[in-house]
């Protein structure tokens, strides 16, 4: 497995994506054995090589705390499980000085994230206001539902400068949407000028190894800039609040695994919630959140777990990389 691991690795730093059988069989190795802390290790090495030790901050701000009637089995927002109470959606003054507080700490990646109906429009309107008062080097990226290309080229237009779209593992099993429509959006952002990040999420034991290839190729097929993995958080009150999250350990290994496979199409591994251990497999983006938050029961006043910039920026740093 130790001369699998050192291929995989070449194949990386040459720009060569892993085939899914390659995926798998990296995935599958025990978390806790020598093979896999090479394959860690090996993975944080190529991270090193290809960000050149840069690290960047994500900042997401939750921009609308509703019922959403899709009710995705796994999100607090779902209107079926009856989680929301008393509904806020953040205004626009309330968003730009978020944004400004991110780019001030440090903050690269300024995410407005929104449920699955919120109206594109309003975001186009957001991210205009967002470049004429918040100035800094800083890239823009909104989270919304599906589109197609004019409102991507919209977006483009008003400032965005990409979008976070995924095929989310189990898509029209543990959500109501057909993964057909996504590819849609997914192919809509790939004929734009936007940036697509589409991390793989949210992955929890109920999930193969086969399903996380499958996700992760998709994304690298649409030319992810951005991808990575997101540990689904059991909320209870969903449906799949009883089932365990992954451990830090596992979700290190699968960021090692995605850091080596993507070749030279997604140039930063994001993991979600952070931890060493995944940015010592090859993780160069973290993420820090404030507001409507679906892994949680209430919206956050402040940033989500306690984890804001200053946090993100000492893991980064104790760990030997640069926050760009």
């Amino acid at each position: 497995m130790f001369a699998k691991i050192d291929d995989a690795a070449r194949k990386m730093l040459s720009g060569t994506i892993l085939g899914k059988s390659e995926m798998v069989e990296l995935l599958g190795m025990d978390t806790d054995s020598d093979e896999c802390a090479y394959l860690r290790e090996k993975a944080c090495e190529c991270a090193r090589i290809v960000t050149q030790n840069k690290a960047y901050l994500w900042g997401a701000v939750g921009v609308d705390y509703i019922g959403c009637a899709a009710s995705c089995r796994f999100c607090s927002f779902g209107k079926e499980w009856g989680l929301v109470k008393g509904e806020r959606i953040y205004t626009l003054p309330e968003i730009i000085a978020q944004a400004r507080e991110y780019v001030e700490s440090g903050v690269h990646f300024i995410v407005l994230r929104t449920t699955q109906y919120y109206p594109l429009d309003a975001l186009a309107t957001f991210a205009r206001a967002i470049r004429k008062e918040v100035e800094g080097d800083y890239e823009l990226i909104v989270n919304p539902g599906d589109f197609d290309l004019q409102t991507a080229n919209n977006l483009y237009e008003n400032g965005v400068n990409g979008v976070y779209h995924a095929i989310r593992l189990r898509e029209g099993t543990d959500t109501p949407f057909r993964p057909e429509y996504r590819i849609k959006t997914l192919s809509a952002i790939k004929s734009s000028p936007l940036n697509l990040i589409h991390l793989v999420e949210p992955v929890g034991p109920e999930h193969s190894y086969g399903e996380i290839a499958d996700r992760f190729l998709c994304a690298v097929e649409h030319g992810a800039y951005i991808s990575g993995v997101m540990a689904r958080i059991p909320v209870k009150g969903t449906p799949l609040g009883d089932i365990p999250q992954l451990s830090d350990n596992e979700i290190a290994k699968i960021t090692a695994v995605l850091r080596l496979s993507g070749g030279s199409v997604v140039r930063h591994i994001c993991v979600h919630p952070a931890s060493g251990a995944a940015v010592q497999s090859g993780a160069n983006v973290v993420v820090v959140e404030t507001g409507a938050i679906p892994r949680d029961s209430r919206p956050s006043s402040g940033k989500w777990l306690n984890f804001d910039a200053l946090s993100a920026k000492k893991l980064f740093e104790e760990n030997g990389f640069t926050v760009g």
